[in-house]
């Protein structure tokens, strides 16, 4: 299966504190990918070097083979690859379809199959997408983004990484906050996403539901990859999960 996005031997440092040490991960498309761990454990340092928010000290990140762990933000989502930050990030003072349309700034025109699709339909044809998924973002459209419950908000926010297009998408702990049937409902959704086509890298804490809809894991400790494997197998070692994820069965 032809692997998406590489990771090499990436390092990643704060000052003289060296929170990624050396890791090596690949994210198969079509797939869903979880890193775990727990606070500290190097997991959101290293998906946002990916989306190039977190400069690498050393490594390669390869996204279709090219690198990209030196191009600017800006460049990397226009390569097809958006990241859902953790804490939403929702634009306070913008109404629920407002923040859905600054996900789709990158979007372009383009050519297909001899046709041209102008900017305009395919960000239609974005919306209608992220509204079949979240229903409740549609009914709320013109409602202000910050008085969305927080299970609505990481909705909003998944919405909007949806917006521009995404081949790799990227959550950071997308149920950060959440009651438990809130997150099942999204980690449904997520895995649909993944079922229409989207390779999906996940950052989580929430180990067990993640493990549940994940095809393949990391996990992370102080910087390195503890253990690694199908997700399924990682789910039911008992002895992995109290020991790195701090959770039991």
């Amino acid at each position: 299966m032809h692997n998406i996005l590489e990771i090499k031997n990436l390092e990643i440092d704060y000052g003289i504190v060296r929170a990624v040490k050396g890791i090596d991960m690949k994210v198969p498309k079509g797939s869903i990918v979880a890193i775990l761990g727990a606070n500290g454990a190097g997991k959101t340092s290293t998906i946002r070097s990916i989306s190039g928010l977190t400069k690498v000290k050393s490594g390669e990140i390869l996204y279709d083979g090219e690198p990209i762990h030196n191009l600017a933000p800006y460049k990397i989502v226009a390569k097809g690859v958006m990241q859902s930050p953790e804490g939403r990030m929702i634009l306070n003072g913008l109404t629920v379809e407002e923040n859905l349309f600054v996900g789709a700034y990158s979007i372009k025109s383009i050519e297909k199959d001899g046709v041209k699709i102008s900017r305009k339909e395919r960000i239609k044809a974005l919306l209608e997408e992220t509204y079949s998924y979240f229903p409740i973002l549609k009914e709320r459209k013109k409602q202000q983004a910050n008085t969305l419950s927080g299970g609505e908000q990481q909705m909003l926010a998944i919405g909007r990484a949806l917006m521009g297009a995404p081949e790799l998408l990227l959550l950071d702990e997308p149920s950060l906050g959440l009651a438990p049937l809130v997150i099942r409902d999204i980690f449904n959704i997520i895995n649909k996403i993944k079922d229409d086509g989207r390779t999906i890298l996940i950052v989580e804490q929430n180990a067990k539901q993640t493990l549940k809809i994940a095809d393949y894991a990391y996990v992370l400790e102080l910087g390195k990859v503890k253990s690694e494997g199908i997700a399924e197998d990682l789910l039911n070692n008992q002895d992995l999960i109290s020991a790195y994820l701090g959770e039991s069965h």
